[in-house]
């Protein structure tokens, strides 16, 4: 069979047999930090499960895929920790249980928890301005266009904002923002031309950049995915008083346990950092190749800004430990980081009907407090249930949390773009489908 033309839903019986041994037993060795359970202790199937390794493994032999890890936990127990092909596909290591991902906009999950521990901590309403903290957010104009009625031509004006954007905007992604900038009348962005998006500037930079430029929407009318979360991560620093990565660490990481996500790969550990690939749009048969940008070195020295919507590295343990905190109601093995009721804040949908732009969002799909919540199973067509909630990141990376079946899972995986590729979407219908109570 040509290469190409690889099933992976068609592996060898033998294979296949194998996988399936395979994942009623030997996990339980697997990770000397995570514990194993028998599946069917929580209601999964292990011969369902090996699914998922017939499935990972066959884009791998079909050069698809190079490496990924999966995690599925279910009523406090992990069931289901394997890793599939390599770290590095041209020295065929293999994938190890530790490795370093870039997790992208799986940032944005650790943000929204950063802000919702000092909401807690302080008690202001989330409909606060944001300006309260950040001037520079006070009192911003809109682009808004239309048609010359005398020569057709788009004409761009600018008018007063409608009202300040809120902390909930911003977490919503409706406070007006975007990733590109609002055009303007010279036929480029305000982003660009005031280097909104220069990795060497703080984050106090970064915002006072933001504030000078007009917003793409009215706040709070329409969702748009953007900067929002980085813009949070400064407003964490103005209200803890503390760099956003120490804030994270201090407030998160050190009490979850989740030693190696931070802002860059620790030195000592840059040998477990998965390599970022590509797809090969040369070949044009779904392979991957090394990816070239952003260059593999991008995250091995500690940045000067700390993306709160991108900027992290984490591993598929590290991950797990905050996801089970939240579907745990905030609780974790030394105390309480969150109270229920946040976490129920946090994912609960709150843009209701509001108008979305772009492609991340579908029927049936709301937005919570930087989580997709699914509002609707029925209309979104995808296994899950009503209420959980979810977000991925732009190399393939993924998780979920489902309150109604107690189980959180992680997909890691470095494939950038992502776009049009299906494997977390994949991973998460098979583990769905290994519930057998």
């Amino acid at each position: 069979m040509k290469r190409g033309m690889f099933s992976p839903w068609r592996p060898a019986v033998a294979a296949l047999l194998a996988l399936t041994l395979a994942a009623a037993a030997p996990l339980a060795a697997a990770d000397p930090e995570v514990t194993i359970s028998k599946p069917e202790q929580v209601g999964l199937s292990a011969e369902r499960l090996a699914r998922i390794d017939a499935a990972m493994n066959g884009y791998i032999e079909a050069g698809k895929v190079a490496g990924a890890t999966g995690l599925i936990a279910r009523r406090g127990q992990v069931a289901y920790f394997n890793t599939y092909g390599y770290r590095d596909l041209e020295t065929k290591e293999p994938m190890p249980k530790d490795a370093l991902f870039r997790i992208y906009s799986m940032s944005k999950a650790v943000t929204g928890v950063a802000v919702m521990i000092l909401h807690e901590k302080y008690g202001f309403p989330l409909r606060t301005p944001a300006s309260r903290w950040i001037p520079a957010l006070g009192d911003l104009e809109v682009t808004e266009w239309s048609v010359d009625p005398g020569t057709g031509d788009p004409r761009m004006e600018l008018v007063p904002a409608n009202r300040d954007m809120t902390v909930q905007d911003l977490l919503t992604h409706s406070a007006g923002i975007s990733y590109g900038g609002p055009r303007n009348a010279r036929g480029g962005t305000y982003y660009a031309e005031l280097g909104v998006g220069n990795r060497d500037q703080t984050l106090e930079e970064f915002v006072d950049k933001l504030g000078q430029a007009p917003l793409h929407d009215h706040p709070g009318t329409v969702w748009r995915y953007g900067y929002s979360m980085d813009v949070l991560g400064r407003l964490v620093e103005v209200i803890s008083g503390q760099t956003f990565d120490v804030f994270l660490e201090e407030e998160i990481f050190k009490p979850l346990g989740m030693t190696d996500t931070a802002f860059y790969v620790r030195p000592g550990t840059e040998g477990r950092l998965a390599v970022l690939y590509t797809p090969d749009r040369e070949a044009g048969d779904g392979t991957v190749m090394r990816s070239s940008a952003p260059p593999q070195d991008s995250y091995l020295k500690k940045p000067k800004i700390f993306y709160g919507g991108a900027g992290l590295v984490s591993t598929t343990t590290d991950y797990y430990r905050m996801v089970q905190m939240l579907l745990d109601g905030g609780r974790y093995d030394g105390g309480q980081l969150l109270s229920p009721k946040s976490v129920k804040l946090l994912s609960s949908d709150h843009i209701g009907d509001m108008p979305r732009v772009g492609q991340l969002m579908g029927p049936g799909d709301g937005f919570g407090l930087t989580f997709r919540v699914n509002t609707n199973p029925g209309i979104n067509g995808a296994l899950g249930s009503p209420g959980d909630y979810s977000w991925g990141g732009a190399a393939g990376t993924r998780f979920w949390i489902d309150p109604d079946e107690e189980m959180v899972a992680v997909f890691m995986i470095q494939i950038l773009p992502h776009a049009g590729l299906t494997y977390g979407t994949e991973f998460r219908n098979l583990a769905y489908q290994a519930i057998i109570d």
